[in-house]
């Protein structure tokens, strides 16, 4: 069903998540997923959580993932040496998305940052749980003068077209956040940071505390008739059907973001001055277009194809490959994702691959496969 790393981990070598004992009186079924024992699915099952979101509302537990503070004067030009955003634009209280880069201009992670509010410059940010200490211990390295604290934070996702009025019954005003907005509400004494965000496709929210306060959020939450808890599988099935590429899969240190298809989270200002990693090959990729383009895929099969398969012109020659891929709950058909010279990335070209031993024709496709349905701020609201 789904592409993730879980292959078989010494369980005394992984942490566990804080509301570990929750998801196992849920049902989870457990596996290795970053260093973690992550709920892969629950007794639903991966169709089932999927379809749940994309009709009412789920709660994923993404505490893997890592998060820190970086504070002081300057902070956001200071972050822009090392990534590709606008973040000395961002308004307090947004959430932009960016890529810390090499010197070549290859992805060494995708992450969120958020502008707190205050008089002091703080940025929240969120990274993958993969490259966290990377991350940290690169941000660190290079921006010394900053207070740089890591957080020890759980991080829940409630996705879902039912997530806005769930959780706006439980913290009024919540409901009214915009997309990549974000604001601390108090829950049971303790600050409780929401974010309108996630990686589903759907609206929903992205809702970060300390441990001790979780279990309680979680119950409550999941207490609500709309609401089912949901695992990996269902979380990379839907991000998979959204387009959305998943770091150490289609995206890595030899893929910049023109090619990666996310040109446009590097900002008018950042492509004409610079400043950041690797810009000479992202400003060329703008010029003159990348060689190799994120595209999506779908094959003519009832299997789907897996990560590394290489895909193939009519003509036999090798034009690319595939970075993701699975059985989609929503469409009933299998997809893809890969990277394919740009001469034969057009959408409705067709390809070839080999699964199981036998040659199989591939179509290029738009993405997403399934349309996004991010909140919108209606036109005269608060967009704050």
């Amino acid at each position: 069903m789904t592409e993730l790393d879980v292959a078989p981990t010494a369980p005394s070598a992984l942490a566990k998540l804080p509301l570990d004992a929750l998801h196992r009186r849920l049902g989870a079924r457990m596996a290795p997923f970053a260093g973690y024992e992550m709920p892969l699915q629950y007794e639903a099952g991966i169709v089932a959580e999927t379809a749940h979101t994309r009709r009412a509302a789920s709660l994923f537990d993404v505490s893997h993932m890592g998060q820190a503070i970086l504070a002081g004067a300057g902070v956001a030009r200071a972050l822009e040496t090392l990534a590709s955003a606008d973040l000395i634009s961002l308004a307090p209280e947004r959430t932009r998305y960016t890529q810390l880069l090499n010197e070549t201009g290859g992805i060494l992670d995708d992450l969120l940052v958020t502008r707190l509010p205050g008089v002091e410059e703080r940025l929240l940010l969120v990274v993958n749980a993969a490259r966290k200490q990377h991350d940290f211990a690169l941000i660190a390295a290079a921006l010394p003068r900053f207070d740089f604290n890591p957080l020890d934070r759980v991080l829940l996702a409630l996705q879902g077209p039912r997530a806005a009025a769930v959780l706006g019954a439980l913290l009024p005003g919540a409901e009214d956040l915009a997309f990549l907005g974000w604001r601390a509400f108090d829950f049971g004494g303790a600050p409780l940071f929401v974010s309108r965000s996630g990686y589903t496709g759907e609206d929903g929210f992205e809702l970060s505390l300390r441990a001790e306060h979780a279990a309680d959020l979680a119950h409550l939450l999941l207490a609500h008739e709309d609401v089912g808890p949901a695992g990996l599988g269902a979380r990379d099935a839907l991000r998979l059907e959204a387009g959305l590429p998943l770091y150490g899969h289609d995206l890595d240190e030899t893929t910049d973001p023109v090619e990666a298809g996310l040109g446009w989270s590097i900002g008018k200002r950042r492509r004409i001055e610079g400043g950041f990693p690797g810009y000479a090959r992202i400003r060329q990729g703008f010029e003159l277009g990348p060689a190799r383009m994120r595209v999506g895929l779908l094959p003519r099969s009832k299997a789907p194809l897996r990560e590394g398969a290489a895909l193939h012109a009519l003509e036999d020659e090798t034009v690319g490959h595939v970075t993701s891929g699975g059985f989609s709950p929503t469409l009933q058909r299998p997809i893809a994702m890969g990277y394919v010279a740009i001469n034969h990335a057009k959408v409705g070209a067709t390809l070839s691959a080999t699964l199981r031993d036998k040659r199989i024709e591939v179509d290029v496709a738009a993405l997403p496969f399934v349309a996004h349905r991010y909140f919108r701020t209606p036109v005269g609201k608060d967009a704050r």
